[in-house]
């Protein structure tokens, strides 16, 4: 765990002394970090701020370190002696943190000096610490307000966390909550005589979980770390009132004594099998494995379409049959339990979903399942059942109270008021988050500018105008076009700047091959062409808008999602960005301007043509940066919930020095040259059986476009000529029946098709 955190610090520039027993021990554990998967480091060479050393030999080190954070083993012991030879080198001011969630802070700080315990707390990330969000901040025995608040914020700006503030109390809140469910689900697992298929399909996105589910993440975990956190939870709360649940089912222990961990001994849950590692499932009634099914329920057919996420789990609860009554029992168990929890864990419903949200990538926390579930049905159906409600709960049904959560908009300010579960009396405003904008509560307290089914013009304030996308997978069609348009057209006259951005699970995926490929196959080619020319001019009309526009892209921004970004003034980027042009995967090239963009960007022709060819996609935003796809004068952003900030002030900074320039004339291109080469590099990876056939014939039509047309000498040409051989290049790949095969293939699948 030290050498991930070592990681995500280095991934934010700051340098690091990781210290192991040994220093062979430490070199090795920064070597994982670099070997793992999905990896630590948003690029290798961020592993040059890492030095490595051992206790004995480079503990004296750490006296030039602001911050020592100790990742140890949980074992109070061990923990106390490391201690030891920390304070020997410690220089007065610097700030210790311990990574544990097990052991009270109180007795790894006992007897130290009034000095060191000011300066002590705990923070524990959530692993691994570059994708997890949550990180808990734990004040020690004596720690001072200003050391809590200091660490928070750097926490949550320079290393993209979410800072939750916690008791010291057993697996603080995230754990806490989590190991419940957790076991819960296994217990329910036996109960109702399921399958892990079928237990991970209905504790998946199904209900707003990871697609990791439960037994899946079982095995990511380790179920010999899950037995430790379990067994330690039951040690250390003798007075909860579910302590029980927190045992091990007897076929996790048959399990562990068979030395089925998971993924780190190759098998668990599940296990990959043969030459084409096959997934098969552990049948845990008879320990023998099979091919994992592909679970199917009746009742799901009508119900696992449903949007929005609170309409589905209404009507999954409301289910009369087994998954009715597995997925009844598991969740309003969990949000009995959480409520339980206040104000023991924490005095404030709010830190617990953020918690669960942030640190299980839950899509709801357990006050906001229940708002979604309904507060008062869901209250008097427990009831019904005759199980028992938290006190808290009954004297909030007693208040009159509908919700836990509800609107406290003023003067077009978005703002949220929280029932204060703790004290029974009413609710309490969440106080603002500053740098945190959430465009749902923009829009229900300003409403929106303009909107259509894909896309929507929202006023963020001081002068700036953002474009959210809302489509599926936020793919751009007509609509989201359509906006952009509007929304250039209302920067003329109304606003200062402009934001494209959304909040969806990606920026965007790119066009919407479902109307490309219907449009190929009914032939329309004319109707294509044009909708290729508007994508073409819109995305010059951004590149030269008379006033500044940012884009904020984010997770998997591909294809035309990568191309809008491309032509913006400025790119503001979250730190976790994959993107790429990836139109060869589906027979085709960029045709909304990529090519043609990336080609007046670098100078190295080679590295464009093999960028696209091969469809390469950043891992970071860092990579991207390095792809030619941000520029100097781009930002990122380390923490996603601050991007639209972060992009609105980048957009209020351009604003005065603003020129909106004129599209460029004099971009250079290799010609026959060029083309020639990239040819040639098209045939010997075919030769080498590197792609296919019908790859050979996308990459000559790419090598086309980016030499420019086989042009002679050393010419220059506008952009316009190169959007031109864009879209006739596209249109022509459009005609091949094995490019509509590819994005039939892809519209179905998900994955490319290899013809």
């Amino acid at each position: 765990m030290g050498s991930r955190i070592a990681a995500q610090l280095a991934n934010a520039g700051v340098p690091s002394l990781l210290l192991d027993l040994t220093p062979a021990a430490a070199k090795a554990g920064l070597d994982a970090a670099l070997k793992s998967r999905p990896a630590a480091f948003m690029l290798p060479d961020n592993a040059r701020l890492v030095t490595t050393g051992g206790f004995d030999t480079d503990m004296a080190g750490i006296a030039a370190c602001g911050w020592v954070v100790e990742a140890v083993a949980e074992n109070l012991e061990i923990k106390r002696s490391l201690y030891a030879k920390v304070l020997a080198h410690r220089t007065p001011g610097t700030i210790l943190s311990t990574n544990t969630s097990g052991i009270p802070l109180a007795q790894i700080a006992e007897g130290w000096s009034d000095e060191v315990r000011e300066h002590f707390l705990g923070t524990h990330f959530f692993n691994p610490p570059r994708y997890l969000h949550l990180a808990e901040v734990i004040p020690g025995p004596a720690t001072r307000p200003e050391i809590l608040a200091h660490l928070g914020q750097f926490c949550e700006i320079h290393l993209g966390k979410g800072v939750v503030p916690c008791k010291d109390t057993p697996n603080f809140i995230a754990n806490r909550i989590g190991s419940f469910f957790g076991s819960m689900v296994q217990k329910l697992t036996v109960d109702h005589d399921l399958t892990l298929e079928e237990v991970d399909l209905l504790t998946g996105t199904l209900i707003g979980l990871p697609k990791s589910a439960s037994y899946r993440l079982l095995d990511i975990v380790g179920l010999d770390v899950w037995a430790h956190v379990t067994r330690n939870l039951y040690a250390a709360v003798p007075n909860d009132p579910f302590r029980e649940l927190f045992t091990m089912q007897p076929f996790l222990d048959e399990m562990i004594n068979r030395k089925w961990l998971g993924d780190k001994t190759g098998q668990g849950c599940y296990k990959r099998v043969g030459k084409d590692r096959a997934i098969h499932a552990l049948d845990w009634k008879t320990f023998e494995y099979h091919p994992a099914a592909k679970v199917r329920f009746a009742s799901l057919e009508a119900v696992h379409k449903i949007e929005p996420l609170g309409a589905r789990l209404k009507a999954l609860v409301a289910l009369n049959d087994r998954v009715g009554q597995f997925l009844w029992e598991l969740l309003s168990s969990h949000v009995v339990y959480a409520a339980h929890m206040v104000p023991e864990i924490s005095d404030r419903i709010v830190e617990i979903d953020q918690a669960m949200r942030w640190g299980y990538a839950n899509s709801a926390g357990p006050f906001e399942l229940w708002d979604a579930l309904g507060f008062e049905a869901t209250a008097r159906r427990i009831e019904a059942e005759g199980r028992t409600l938290p006190e808290n709960v009954v004297k909030m049904l007693s208040s009159g109270a509908q919700s836990f959560y509800k609107a406290a908009d003023a003067d077009r300010n978005p703002g949220t008021a929280y029932f204060d579960l703790a004290s029974g009396t009413g609710y309490k405003t969440m106080e603002p988050r500053p740098g945190v904008t959430v465009l749902s509560d923009l829009k229900r307290a300003r409403g929106v500018v303009k909107t259509n089914p894909g896309a929507s013009l929202i006023d963020l304030g001081d002068g700036v105008i953002g474009c959210e996308f809302h489509s599926k997978m936020n793919s751009l069609g007509e609509d989201n076009l359509r906006m952009i348009r509007t929304g250039l057209a209302e920067l003329e006259t109304n606003f200062d700047a402009m934001v494209i951005a959304n909040q969806g699970e990606n920026f965007s995926v790119g066009a919407n091959l479902m109307m490309v490929l219907m449009a190929a196959q009914d032939g329309d080619w004319d109707e294509l062409d044009e909708a290729i020319r508007a994508y073409q001019q819109l995305n010059m009309s951004l590149k030269y808008a008379p006033k500044p526009v940012v884009a904020a892209p984010f997770g998997m921004s591909l294809g035309g999602g990568c191309e809008t970004p491309l032509h913006c003034t400025r790119v503001q980027a979250s730190a976790e960005l994959y993107m790429g042009l990836v139109e060869v995967g589906v027979g085709l090239i960029p045709g909304g301007g990529g090519c043609k963009e990336m080609l007046a960007r670098s100078r190295d022709i080679k590295k464009t043509f093999e960028q696209i060819a091969f469809a390469k996609t950043s891992a970071s935003a860092a990579e991207a940066r390095q792809f030619g796809y941000l520029r100097e004068g781009d930002g990122i952003s380390m923490n996603r919930e601050r991007l639209i900030d972060d992009a609105k002030r980048l957009a209020l900074s351009l604003v005065s020095a603003h020129t909106p320039g004129a599209p460029r004339t004099d971009i250079p291109v290799s010609g026959e040259d060029g083309f020639a080469m990239m040819k040639m590099g098209v045939w010997m990876a075919r030769q080498g059986g590197y792609i296919s056939d019908y790859d050979t014939v996308v990459g000559e039509k790419l090598a086309y476009v980016l030499s420019g047309g086989r042009l002679t000498g050393t010419p220059m040409v506008s952009e316009q000529y190169l959007l031109d051989l864009e879209r006739e290049a596209f249109l022509s790949l459009c005609g091949r029946k094995e490019t509509q095969a590819r994005i039939a293939h892809m519209l179905q699948t998900g994955k490319p098709l290899r013809n």
